[in-house]
């Protein structure tokens, strides 16, 4: 901590001298943390990262930067993806949910045109779950501390949402999962905040686990006996089987010491709990393939392997560091990864989740996004950002081989650096940069 206060001054100078606002992009180390796919769709990858939206046409050989402010919210906040078939990008916003129907050049929020009261309106109210079902139908569900969160459902491509009769003063709505083989069967959880109790008591804060067989005509609430939770309970739903509706998994958040998660399996469509899995970093990552393989990881403290459909899992022998895991149409699995020791990309590819190469790094994104002027996009992110951004990954523009040579140069910059030395010098760019000034986050 002393010398980091030493370095304090000598990073703002640097910041003075060298960083426009511009660069500001947000307060935290760039990282991958989501990857999302267009179905019926081999060629489309969908990265979230730290510092906004990476998206590839043509299956990694090229990849599009999209800025946090065209996206519409800036600082220290990941937006949850979904795409639907015809390319329509979904986000979760602090705001509500952003949509995109031109391939990201601009973002419209749901629901805004209708007036405040309106039951299918749920703008400027933080959408903090979301998913699409198998025929793109819109799930989404709301957290908002002091407001009125309910559960939404659009069957039009997003444009007109129906409320689902899960409205609620105390309870934020953190996850909702559409199982795969049969899309009438939704899975959703919440978390109730500490209330007082009429006697002026304290009730502690609590967990909430609910299923519909009928596309939301109806919920029944599901018992969570056999799940650990931590002092302060959340639990997510992992994954649903996408040959089986019956068979989900939970994570509880923070169950496991230090800073792990626990993951539980239900085979009876959430009547009863056992324990899977215990992590000692969060398990951001999990993917359940058709033939009944299971994957799952954390950041930091490795990836585990289930061949049997998830109920048991073993220990990768050389993990990947996974901050998120998919799995495209065609199989192919994909993993968000260190961009430095050990992995080394930030977007990696796998077919048995086992063995890993590079599709990705910070270092190869080709350009922003290209978007007519007078979009946020072109006039911010293109304009005023792209230089920021590519001073600071060391970023190229195209060239071509040279003589006799059948490879164009190899980019070189702070993220391409391999070893300790990379690292540090990145951390010291991005602190001059303003990115590791740290910020207050939203509860």
């Amino acid at each position: 901590m002393r010398r980091l206060a030493v370095l304090a001054p000598v990073a703002l100078a640097l910041a003075l001298a060298l960083a426009p606002a511009t660069a500001r992009a947000n307060s935290r180390y760039p990282a991958s943390v989501s990857v999302s796919f267009r179905p019926g769709n081999d060629k489309d990858i969908y990265l979230g990262a730290t510092f906004g939206l990476i998206i590839s046409h043509d299956d990694g050989s090229h990849f599009s930067w999209i800025c946090e402010n065209a996206l519409g919210y800036t600082g220290n906040f990941d937006p949850k993806y979904e795409v639907a078939r015809d390319g329509t990008i979904y986000a979760t916003n602090f705001k509500g949910l952003m949509v995109s129907r031109d391939g990201g050049c601009t973002f419209a929020l749901a629901t805004a045109e209708l007036p405040v009261g309106d039951p299918g309106r749920f703008a400027d109210i933080w959408v903090d779950a979301i998913d699409l079902g198998p025929s793109d139908e819109v799930w989404v569900a709301t957290a908002e501390d002091g407001k009125e969160n309910e559960v939404y459902r659009s069957t039009d491509g997003g444009r007109v949402f129906q409320p689902m009769g899960m409205r609620s003063n105390t309870i934020w709505w953190k996850s909702i999962r559409v199982a795969p083989s049969n899309p009438q069967r939704v899975y959703l959880t919440g978390y109730q905040l500490t209330q007082e109790a009429p006697d002026g008591g304290i009730i502690p804060p609590s967990v909430y686990l609910y299923r519909t067989d009928d596309g939301g005509a109806h919920w029944a609430e599901m018992p969570i006996t056999g799940i650990t939770l931590s002092n302060s309970p959340v639990i997510l739903i992992s994954e649903v089987s996408p040959t089986n509706p019956d068979i989900l998994w939970v994570r509880s958040i923070g169950a496991a010491r230090p800073a792990g998660d626990r993951l539980f399996r239900s085979a009876d469509g959430g009547q009863t709990w056992t324990e899977v899995l215990v992590t000692e970093d969060a398990l951001r990552a999990m993917v359940v393939r058709a033939d009944g393989t299971a994957i799952a990881g954390t950041p930091s403290r490795g990836a585990f392997l289930s061949t049997d459909g998830g109920e048991t899992f073993q220990p990768l022998a050389t993990p990947p560091q996974m901050s998120c895991l998919g799995e495209r149409d065609d199989h192919t699995l994909f993993s968000c990864g260190a961009n430095f020791r050990p992995d080394f990309f930030s977007l990696g590819r796998s077919t048995d989740g086992k063995t890993w190469t590079k599709v990705f790094r910070f270092v190869d994104i080709t350009a922003p996004l290209s978007c007519p002027a007078g979009t946020i996009q072109h006039d911010t992110c293109e304009l005023r950002m792209w230089s920021a951004i590519k001073r600071q990954f060391g970023i190229r523009d195209p060239v071509e081989p040279d003589a006799g040579s059948d490879m164009p140069p190899k980019p070189a910059g702070c993220c391409d650096a391999g070893g300790q030395g990379g690292a540090t010098a990145l951390l010291v760019g991005l602190t001059a940069l303003g990115l590791l000034v740290p910020r207050r986050r939203r509860s």
